[in-house]
Parts: C-alpha cells; structure tokens; sequence
C-alpha cells in the first residue's frame, strides 16, 4: 500500500530570497555590458584616427558620403553608432529616410537623398540609401519594374558625376549569414531594449532570403564600377565588422597624421571587393543551386 505524499502548500518567496535573484540578474547585465565594453576599446584607436580623418576633409573642405546597405539586422546601425560616437556632430550626420511621401513620389528618385548631401568639409552617413530601389522596394512590391530598371540604368551615372565633382563615395554591403540573422531577430524579439528595432519588413527578411539575395546579385553586378565600388563586410563577427568598416572608411582619404603603429589593413576573411563576392556567389550557385547569404 503506498501512502499519498503529504500536500506541500505554495510559499512565496522570502524578500530575501527575491533580492539575490534581482542581484544574480544585475550581476549578470553587467558582466554583459562590461564585456562590451571592452570589445568597444578595441575600437578606440580607429575611432581616434576617424577624428582625423574628419578634421582633414574639415581642412581642405572635401565632402564625404558612407553608404550602409545589406539585408535586416546585418550590423549597419550598430557600425554607424560607433563610427560616429566621438565626432564632430556639426560636421558628421545620420540619415536614415522613411518612406517616400506622395509628393515625393512625384519627384526625381534621387531628390530626397541629394537635399541631405554634405557639404565641403562634411561627412554623411546613410543608413540605407537609394539602394533601397535597387533591394527592399523590388522584392516587396514598392516600385514598378520599370521604376526598377530605370535606376540600374541611371545611378552609375549619377555616382559618376557625383565622385567627379569631388565627393567620396564608400559603399559598404554588409553580409550576414542566415542563421545569425534569424537569432538577432530573435534577441529583438525577446529584449525589450532592441524590440524598437523589429519592424514589420524584418519579420518577412527570412522568408524572402532568396530573394534578397537575387536582388544583391543584380546589385552588384551592374552597380559596382571602378568609380564607386561596392566593399562587402562579413558580419556575423560585430566587432571584426565594424573595425574593418572603420579601415575601408579611413583608407578612403590620404588624411594627414595617420597613426603609423596602427593597422589598416582589412582582414581579408571580413572585406572583399564587390567583383570578388559576385564571384563567391557564382561558385556557390554552381555547388548548391543558390547563394547562402
């Protein structure tokens, strides 16, 4: 014959007890947020060497556009931040444009991009760009084919003109792979510090994954010239990403003063060339079918 156990009533935890565990969790955030902070201080050097940079085109009044496209949660705000994070706010601006308004839509494509072009001296870094035409507005049905042709055909030229009136153009494609994407999503999903950054376009990033990447292909074989190149950044690595981004950024300028202990020399398994991506993606076509990421 067994015996029932005996009924173990439900007791709230002790004040106690609930405090340690609020400490266990404190303790925890900040052993994340010291570490980094340490991966931050690997930075640090680049980041002086940008204050440079960004004095030089001061000096000779040289205007400076940074182009940060690649697919949802790829590492082009956390890099803009940190780029940015000790300069000269007056001479160094973000643009991050939202949808097109009617009236907008009437105009040039490129018009609401040019009002936001730097000036002598000063540096813009577009978060997203007008490659938005060329990769979110054609595999979500925003613009017409012939919206879509008629700026493959036309932005070479415009960058053209754009670099031969003496601005710098660096276009930065940053690269992640599939799964790493899907766990920053998830981490979006689950922090409510990073929830502001899911938006409804991120929820479908992996169901078009496929199609993303045809358009990239499109992208880069008909718009990364000798004269305005596309640079790809690998990454999935954070830290490496945004210190290579930094170097492809500072090796754009023969800016004075340049530290000679330091290293700019990107890391060639995190920046390659647009050509040479387009060839890895040929090779991965021909292995498997399509691309990975």
């Amino acid at each position: 014959m067994t015996t029932e156990p005996a009924f173990q009533p439900f007791e709230e935890p002790s004040e106690t007890e609930v405090l340690r565990a609020r400490i266990e969790e404190l303790e925890a955030e900040r052993d994340k947020l010291v570490a980094e902070l340490t991966k931050d201080d690997l930075l640090l050097p680049y980041q002086v060497e940008l204050l440079k940079l960004q004095r030089h085109l001061e000096a000779h009044q040289i205007p400076m556009i940074v182009l940060f496209e690649g697919r949802d949660a790829a590492g082009k705000g956390g890099t803009i931040r940190r780029v940015t994070r000790y300069m000269n706010e007056k001479r160094a601006r973000v643009v991050a444009l939202g949808k097109p308004t009617d009236q907008q839509r009437t105009q040039w494509y490129f018009q609401r991009y040019v009002q936001h072009f730097p000036a002598g001296g000063e540096m813009v870094l577009f978060d997203r760009s007008w490659y938005n035409r060329a990769m979110v507005e054609p595999v979500f049905g925003f613009c017409t084919t012939a919206e879509y042709r008629d700026f493959l055909t036309g932005v070479v030229g415009f960058e053209k003109d754009l670099v031969r009136q003496g601005t710098v153009l660096v276009k930065l494609y940053f690269s992640v792979e599939k799964s790493v994407q899907a766990r920053r999503f998830e981490r979006r999903m689950t922090d409510p510090l990073r929830q502001w950054k899911l938006s409804e376009i991120d929820v479908q990033a992996q169901e078009y994954w496929d199609d993303f990447t045809e358009m990239k292909y499109r992208m880069l074989e008909r718009t990364s010239t000798s004269i305005a190149p596309w640079t790809i950044i690998r990454s999935n690595n954070k830290v490496a990403s945004r210190i290579n981004a930094m170097r492809v950024i500072l090796n754009a300028v023969d800016y004075a003063d340049r530290d000679p202990s330091l290293d700019f020399t990107p890391d060639p398994d995190i920046v390659m060339s647009g050509s040479a991506e387009l060839a890895r993606m040929d090779r991965e076509r021909d292995q498997v079918g399509r691309t990975l990421h």
